[in-house]
């Protein structure tokens, strides 16, 4: 079976590629696209920039065939990409809903074997109801706009403003699927052969143990014993098990706010196939923690500690961070071995709930003991790159650091306190300066254990 490389890291396109049967690995594209020239028609603008996501990610690859897809909405002669903000993303749904427009999908195939290119776009006009504010609003209570070309989504709850399109329905869900079919078929990939196999090929790759997946974070392929889908189950296993042992919040406020922090950065992070979940545990101690699948737990202690938004989004897009590169999973696959993986992700029958609550148990001890320090100082880097992408402002996780220092000093270390699972303070705040290009002084390399007073 070829191999199948999708150059986007579009949640919508991977989902599209999954309902069809397509074995594919993802390998986003970073390469920045081209804005409008005179030169260019708005359907060469689409085709050019997906040429140059595929070549991109055809050089990290030796064999194999390449998919990119550019997207762009076009009202007026003005395009309309993702929002910067909620703000735009408000502006952008109020004007494109008085309208037409049209939206353009440039789409390439690259056959890294035969040097094969095919290149195509699909156009499709969309006719949307005039929207309210309050519309909006609720709207985007329930979806983030700030990963969606035009702030909506067909597919979902966007489709309330729908009231008809002109051409292909999957151009604007994410992509093309029909003329994606015909640019395989030119180029000689068998897709029917992959429809009739996806499914029994991802059943072989489950019972084998494991599979290999690019790390955008890495930039690294690792080898997993999992699905997506089998993460977010392991997950709720072990988010039973924090929610059995410690109490959540009941103070509305601190929870909404946490949760509106953590959704910006959710919206900018590297991995955005899974659905985030913020939670506020009812404890005093300065401590955060990550799990499988999308859960962030905060201690209403380190709420309470932070002295303003920018501080708290430096310490939830850390967490994010952890859960992107997949620490906790790597970390459960090298320590508690295969058995346990299966157990967190099976349909448990109500006999062997025991053997569940064992595993989980055993999962959330081992994630509540904390990462590597190499797997922290990545997610401190992480953390920076996405508050900085959410509009927070990323300098705050330096004060947060030297707040936290001067917590160490003056009382005792406790089990699974915010010290115990993290590298040296210092390490930490140098990491941070190197990632946002600050001037590294000589303080920054001394790493002295603090002793608390007595």
């Amino acid at each position: 079976m070829r191999k199948i490389y999708l150059a986007s890291d579009s949640k919508a396109r991977r989902k599209l590629f999954r309902i069809f049967g397509l074995k594919f690995q993802v390998i986003p594209s970073r390469i920045k696209e081209k804005v409008l020239t005179g030169k260019l028609s708005f359907a060469a603008l689409a085709k050019h920039n997906a040429l140059l996501k595929a070549k991109a990610v055809s050089q990290k690859i030796k064999s194999g065939v390449v998919v990119a897809a550019d997207t762009i909405i076009v009202q007026d002669g003005k395009i309309f990409g993702k929002p910067n903000s909620l703000k735009d993303a408000n502006s952008m749904l109020k004007k494109l809903s008085k309208k037409p427009q049209q939206l353009y999908t440039g789409l390439v195939v690259i056959d890294k074997d035969s040097s094969r290119i095919k290149t195509s776009v699909e156009k499709t006009k969309i006719y949307m109801d005039k929207i309210s504010d309050s519309e909006i609003r609720n709207y985007f209570k329930n979806v983030s706009p700030l990963d969606k070309a035009g702030s909506f989504d067909i597919q979902g709850q966007g489709a309330f403003f729908i009231r008809r399109i002109e051409g292909c329905f999957y151009n604007v869900v994410g992509l093309p699927l029909r003329r994606l079919y015909l640019m395989f078929k030119d180029l000689g990939i068998k897709v029917f052969m992959l429809l009739v196999c996806g499914a029994g090929f991802a059943a072989c790759v489950f019972i084998s143990g494991c599979s290999t997946e690019y790390n955008v974070v890495t930039g690294q392929e690792e080898t997993y014993y999992y699905s997506t889908d089998s993460e977010e189950k392991m997950g709720q296993a072990i988010a039973k098990q924090v929610e059995k042992e410690y109490k959540m919040t009941n103070d509305p406020l601190v929870q909404k706010r946490v949760e509106d922090i953590g959704k910006k950065i959710a919206a900018v992070c590297d991995r955005k196939e899974i659905d985030y979940k913020f939670n506020v545990i009812e404890d005093e101690e300065v401590n955060a923690v990550s799990l499988p699948g999308g859960y962030v737990y905060v201690n209403k202690g380190l709420v309470d500690k932070v002295a303003n938004d920018d501080e708290l989004a430096g310490v939830l897009a850390h967490e994010v961070g952890h859960i992107v590169a997949r620490h906790s999973i790597k970390k459960l696959q090298a320590i508690q071995g295969y058995s346990i993986l299966r157990i967190l992700v099976a349909a448990v029958p109500s006999g062997e709930a025991g053997s569940a609550g064992q595993a989980a148990d055993a999962a959330f001890t081992e994630v509540m003991l904390g990462y590597s320090r190499e797997d922290e100082l990545l997610a401190d880097q992480l953390a920076v790159r996405y508050s900085k992408a959410a509009g927070y402002n990323p300098h705050a996780m330096i004060d947060f650091l030297k707040k936290l220092e001067e917590i160490n000093r003056r009382k005792p270390l406790r089990p699974r306190s915010y010290y115990k699972t993290h590298p040296y303070v210092p390490d930490r705040i140098r990491v941070v300066k190197q990632e946002l290009g600050e001037k590294i002084g000589f303080d920054d390399y001394i790493n002295i254990e603090q002793t608390p007073h007595k």
